[in-house]
């Protein structure tokens, strides 16, 4: 998501002619977008970006669960 955001900046800097970027080449404005399609590839390939969501979504259920105990009572509280 960064590479995203960096190539779209570097995009409209280059655009607008502001100074230091317009004098760049044009495949040093859009690597970015390269570097993005690599990271997605390589994430969705090796399983990241799976196993980052179902890390999330156990830590939303293990949270819902200590809640509800809590609420019943069931569980020890901290002191």
């Amino acid at each position: 998501m960064y590479f995203l955001g960096l190539g779209i900046i570097l995009l409209l800097m280059k655009y607008l002619d502001i100074d230091p970027v317009v004098a760049w080449s044009w495949w040093v404005v859009l690597a970015p977008f390269g570097l993005a399609v690599a990271w997605w590839s390589w994430a969705d390939s090796t399983g990241y970006t799976r196993r980052k969501a179902m890390e999330r979504e156990d830590k939303r259920r293990q949270d819902r669960i200590d809640k509800q105990r809590e609420a019943m009572g069931t569980q020890k509280r901290r002191r």
